[in-house]
Formats: C-alpha cells, sequence, structure tokens
C-alpha cells in the first residue's frame, strides 16, 4: 500500500539535470496493460511508471479510427503534461490506429506493441495466427508488419470482441470464456498454425485458458516481453535509463479507480492506489476519489 503523499504535488516533476529519473507513461484501455508493466518491473525494474487505464471508454476494439485518435491525443497530452520521458502504448488498437499520427504530433518518443509482436512472432515459426479486437484485426497492422519482414510466412488474423469485457469483469476462468475462447480460435487451428500472437494486451491474461486446448507445439507471442525489450533499446539509445531507485507506481484511470484496483489487484499483487481523471473538453481534472 502506497502513502497518500503520491497526490501530494507531482511526484515526477524532474529538473532538466536528471530527466533520467523522469517516469516512462504506459497506457491502455483497462487492465490489459498490466501485461506490459509486469514486463516492465521485471526488465526494467529501476524504472518510475505513470499507468493510464481509460475504463470509461473501453473496450476500444470496436470503436472508430477518429475515436482512438481523440483519446491518444487526450490520454498523451496528460501523460506528457506528467514530465514523463517516453510512452509505451499498451494497447494494440492504438497501435494499429493512431502510432504514426501521434508519433509525428508529440515530441516524445513513443512505442507501440505491434512492431516488436510481429519480429517476435515471424522469429517463432512460419504459419502465424493473431487473435486480436475486431479494430486491430480490420486494420491488419499485424498482417502487413509480419509479412514485411517476412513475406514468405502465412498469417490469419481473428477478431474476438469479447475478450476484453470479460477479462475485465474478471471472467477468465468462466465456462462461458472458454467456449468463446475455442469459438475464436477454430478457424486458426483449422489452418494448423505453429504460433498464436496476443494481438491485445489484455489476451496473455487468457493464456491458461488457451494452453488448455491448444496443440502443445503452437508458441504463444507476448508483444509485451518485445516492446519493453525494445524499450530497453531506446532508452540507452536516449542516455534516459535510471539508474536510481524507482518511485512508487503512479495509477490512474478515467473510469471506477476502485473496479480498477479490484481487478489489478490480481495480477500486481498488491492493491494498487488508484486516482480518478476527468477529461474536459477544457482542461483535465483530478477527482479527489482515490482507492488503496
Amino acid at each position: 500500500m502506497y502513502s497518500s503523499s503520491i497526490f501530494e504535488g507531482n511526484l515526477y516533476d524532474f529538473s532538466d539535470q536528471e530527466p533520467q529519473r523522469a517516469p516512462i507513461g504506459i497506457f491502455d484501455s483497462g487492465v490489459g496493460g498490466l501485461t506490459v508493466l509486469r514486463q516492465v518491473y521485471r526488465q526494467l525494474p529501476n524504472e518510475s511508471i505513470v499507468y493510464f487505464g481509460d475504463t470509461a471508454r473501453l473496450p476500444y476494439g470496436i470503436r472508430s479510427q477518429a475515436e482512438i485518435l481523440q483519446f491518444a491525443r487526450e490520454i498523451l497530452t496528460w501523460l506528457q503534461q506528467q514530465r514523463v520521458k517516453m510512452v509505451i502504448m499498451a494497447c494494440n488498437t492504438s497501435s494499429a490506429l493512431a502510432l504514426e499520427t501521434v508519433r509525428q504530433e508529440f515530441s516524445i518518443p513513443i512505442l507501440g506493441v505491434i512492431l516488436p509482436g510481429a519480429r517476435a512472432a515471424v522469429q517463432q515459426g512460419k504459419r502465424i495466427g493473431v487473435i486480436a479486437t475486431p479494430a486491430t484485426a480490420k486494420s491488419n497492422a499485424y498482417r502487413q508488419a509480419i509479412l514485411e519482414i517476412d513475406p514468405n510466412v502465412q498469417v490469419w488474423q481473428v477478431g474476438c470482441p469479447e475478450f476484453v469485457p470479460l477479462i475485465e469483469q474478471n471472467r477468465i476462468h468462466d465456462p462461458y470464456t472458454t467456449e468463446v475462447a475455442r469459438a475464436y480460435l477454430e478457424p486458426l487451428l483449422q489452418q494448423e498454425i505453429d504460433t498464436l500472437v496476443h494481438g491485445c494486451t489484455h489476451y496473455p491474461h487468457l493464456a491458461p485458458v488457451l494452453r488448455s486446448f491448444l496443440p502443445s507445439h503452437v508458441k504463444l507471442v507476448d508483444p509485451a516481453v518485445h516492446v519493453v525489450a525494445a524499450c530497453i533499446k531506446e532508452l540507452d539509445l536516449l542516455g534516459l535509463k535510471n539508474t536510481y531507485l524507482p518511485l512508487p507506481t503512479r495509477f490512474a484511470v478515467s473510469g471506477c479507480p476502485q473496479q480498477f484496483a479490484q481487478s489489478g489487484v490480481k495480477w500486481l499483487g498488491y492493491t494498487p492506489m488508484v486516482e480518478e481523471i476527468c477529461f474536459t473538453d477544457t482542461a483535465f481534472q483530478l477527482q479527489q476519489d482515490h482507492v488503496g
């Protein structure tokens, strides 16, 4: 449990003389990005983190590109105000539909999950299945990225609209979830895939369910692992890797803090203290609605 002092002023207001101590921003539509956060804890234990979950507007996978772009701009503007040194867009839908545009609009480095995931998939197999949100699947972002790396592999994609709501509702081990997963993966199994990409950062939470019926030779690719490896390279290149002790992770959501905290404890191993951030047309208002 973190002290309430996390909300008193800006913990991350570092001077320009020590930019390496500034936090990394991570954002997703909800708890899916916690798979990326856990990888940051493992691979970059000295980094401080600001995590934002846009829980009031999930699921992203059924949204239009214009909506996703608007959401990404709002979140990145807020993260920039928190003085982050880099952002990991821990959302495949945003990475597919908004990454290239916002990279041109914001001065901070922004990493997406699709290219690192595609590179890892090509290293694993030749018959690649991708499970993703409908918006990500429709964008063909994974197919294009994979085939640009290796045009000789085969790629099949399936949109899985029910996965994110089921995960956010903590229904992973419901028999219904297994039934839905079998139905989604059946077309990929018919193609005899040898590799399966989690094309949404929520989906690694489903790995035990998927493993219960996937053939043992099918390799699972979690892009979260590989986007953090890419983050390490970027930090080294920019001279921004933190060598000091990290500050407590700061969590913020656009929806209900209590709900996120209850969902997050299972993946984090502790109950996070969560802020509610309200996006308005004129300003970002911090609601004094915290849970610990």
